[in-house]
């Protein structure tokens, strides 16, 4: 409603400013013409003229046959005399003092107008109307915040607990300095909060302000940048001028690496805007005048990026991590965002806790708002299991495709490409338990093979890495025994194989043969601060060695894959035939067909209980160092 009307008032003022100018720069007809000033002295001593009204030096008035007449005098001071001689009636009007104040004022304001409309523009472009005046380039942008309009808490963060004891030190100690000044501690100047995207960072920092009761100064790293040099050195000083009056007090720079990168960055020279915004920023935090009294909390998702003046004790004094939750983590995170949405008493949060492995707080509450989606198209009061399962699909396997069609055989070929995928993961002991298997395309993918491994991991060892590699071969080794053909789908497991071999053998030190050592290059990024050029750390003989290395170990998982679906072909064609009837299978249909049973035919979806999650182990956790959910994507990737 503000922007409509402050749209409205924009096209009024230009509106009015072309009428004018059209109006002044228009001759406007008049409705008689000017009567000659000779020709109505002629008539005046004539006696035609019966009433005349003086008006400044235009006279106005009726001739004796009725007829309206006007006409402009010059400077004739026997004028009002000679009218009264002639026996015309005279009306004279007074003359007002503002007349050429307001003739100045008329014809200076077109002009005026102008001038108005462009302050007014330049302060929408220099900060978007809010705050400060027009040429008020250097004021800071920042936002200040009270208790009374931040209603955030701790108890509306959940799944870091370790950063939010770290960040409750810092509002007790807003509250009572005194007891821990008296031990000869001081006030951390800076908290710099570090994690992955969408783990909670700016909702950390805006429960800080909720649970402070202090002032609370709220600006994003981007707002210090501007066109001109000086303006954002400009504000920062102005930032904690501010933040000074208003001690002890809290800023928050959200995305700190806008305006914090490393200083020399780059070829040709850096952004001197930037530079000098850093350097003033240094300066406040720990500079001559220390700025006492004043918290300064950055989040950033890249500190390797930022300058290392920056991160030294005294700027930023801690360094917080937010991590990616764990178990109980994105337990306490589904429970605060399902306090929004009504839940089915059916929907278990610890499970879906197990199930979703590797996920953010964001990704948790996008979670649970597709769910809610999803209930929501189906005209449902409560918003249960079936939906957080349906949903879950989505995020980790991509939307259904269901209306593309697909030729008869290349549908076969993905359901044989999937069951290898299946097959090798499920006979292979230290891989992820297969989840589900389709072979409906979602995203890119003609079908996908999903995996969610059994607990939380942090890393992982060499066999696991090997039977991963074989897992990726095992859709175009199924594609070659049952079809006879090779396909472009296998392409994306072949990119991710190579590269995993790769890292074996180069980065982790996992071959036997080139031993515990790094075979690699110079990788650092130029617009970082790192080396232009590229040193090689490694001689042509020692890169032959580790590509002749990594092709052993990939021809030694091709043939271990090969191997177990040869000697596993009733397994995959019993698959490949409830794919192509079903199009899709869950973990208990999977292990009816390795087991040799005959797979019970889908129900209708059911929630699952708990005791039967934990038993057959296949609501899983992933690894937070490693991509959120083993999907198998690989199978027949459509080509773009």
């Amino acid at each position: 409603m503000n922007n409509l009307i402050k749209n409205m008032a924009i096209w009024l003022v230009i509106a009015l400013v072309l009428m004018t100018v059209f109006n002044q720069f228009t001759t406007r007809q008049p409705s008689q013409a000017p009567l000659e000033y000779s020709q109505f002295i002629n008539e005046m001593k004539q006696g035609r003229i019966a009433k005349v009204v003086i008006d400044g030096r235009t006279l106005k008035g009726a001739k004796t046959d009725g007829r309206q007449f006007i006409t402009f005098s010059p400077s004739d001071p026997w004028l009002v005399s000679d009218l009264l001689q002639a026996g015309v009636i005279v009306e004279a009007k007074p003359e007002e003092e503002t007349s050429m104040l307001m003739s100045v004022l008329v014809s200076w304001f077109p002009m005026l107008l102008l001038i108005a409309v462009w302050i007014f523009f330049m302060r929408q472009m220099q900060g978007g109307g809010k705050g400060g005046g027009a040429f008020s380039f250097g004021k800071s942008k920042a936002r200040m915040l009270d208790h009374k309009s931040n209603n955030t808490t701790f108890a509306d963060v959940a799944g870091c607990e370790e950063a939010k004891e770290e960040v409750a030190e810092l509002v007790d100690f807003l509250r009572d300095p005194t007891r821990f000044q008296k031990l000869g501690g001081h006030i951390p100047r800076g908290v710099l909060m570090c994690g992955n995207p969408g783990t909670g960072k700016t909702l950390l920092a805006r429960a800080i302000a909720g649970e402070a009761k202090v002032p609370f100064f709220s600006i994003s790293g981007s707002d210090f940048v501007e066109m001109f040099v000086g303006v954002g050195a400009s504000r920062v000083r102005d930032m904690f001028e501010q933040a000074k009056k208003h001690a002890p007090c809290i800023i928050f720079i959200d995305e700190i690496d806008a305006v914090g990168r490393q200083r020399g960055a780059g070829l040709g020279g850096g952004n001197d805007e930037r530079e000098q915004t850093l350097n003033q920023l240094l300066v406040e935090m720990d500079g001559f005048e220390g700025a006492m009294g004043v918290i300064v909390i950055a989040a950033t998702n890249r500190p390797d990026v930022l300058d290392p003046a920056l991160l030294r004790p005294g700027r930023f004094d801690r360094q917080v991590t937010v991590p990616l939750p764990d178990i109980r983590g994105r337990e306490q995170i589904l429970l605060v965002h399902m306090r929004k949405v009504p839940i089915s008493p059916d929907v278990k949060a610890n499970i879906l806790a197990r199930g979703t492995p590797g996920m953010s707080g964001a990704d948790l509450a996008n979670l649970v708002n597709e769910a809610a989606l999803f209930a929501a198209r189906s005209n449902k009061r409560l918003v249960d299991m079936e939906d957080f399962e349906r949903a879950k699909d989505k995020i980790f396997m991509g939307a259904e495709r269901r209306s593309m069609v697909m030729p008869e055989s290349e549908r076969r070929n993905t359901a044989y490409h999937e069951s290898g995928h299946a097959v090798v993961a499920y006979l292979l002991p230290k891989t992820d338990p297969v989840h589900k298997v389709s072979i409906i395309p979602r995203g890119r993918a003609l079908g996908v093979t999903m995996q969610l491994p059994t607990e939380d991991r942090f890393s992982m060892d060499r066999e696991q890495l090997l039977q991963t590699l074989a897992v990726m071969f095992g859709g175009r080794i199924a594609e070659e025994v049952f079809m006879n053909q090779m396909t472009t789908g296998a392409s994306n497991d072949f990119e991710r194989a190579t590269d995993t071999a790769r890292k074996m053998v180069t980065q982790w030190g996992m071959s036997d043969n080139m031993g515990p050592m790094v075979y690699g290059e110079n990788e650092g990024e130029v617009f970082l601060g790192r080396s232009v050029t590229s040193h090689k750390n490694v001689s042509e003989a020692t890169m032959q060695k580790v590509d002749a290395e990594i092709r052993r170990i990939i021809d030694e998982q091709y043939a271990l894959a090969r191997k177990l679906i040869e000697d596993n072909k009733d397994k995959i064609e019993a698959m490949t035939q409830a794919l192509l009837e079903w199009e899709t299978i869950n973990s208990d249909q999977i292990k009816d067909i390795m087991e040799g049973r005959t797979p019970r035919p889908p129900q209708a979806p059911q929630p699952p209980t708990e005791d039967k999650s934990k038993s057959a182990k296949t609501e899983e956790e992933k690894q937070p160092d490693a991509e959120p959910a083993v999907a198998e994507k690989s199978s027949q990737e459509a080509e773009a």
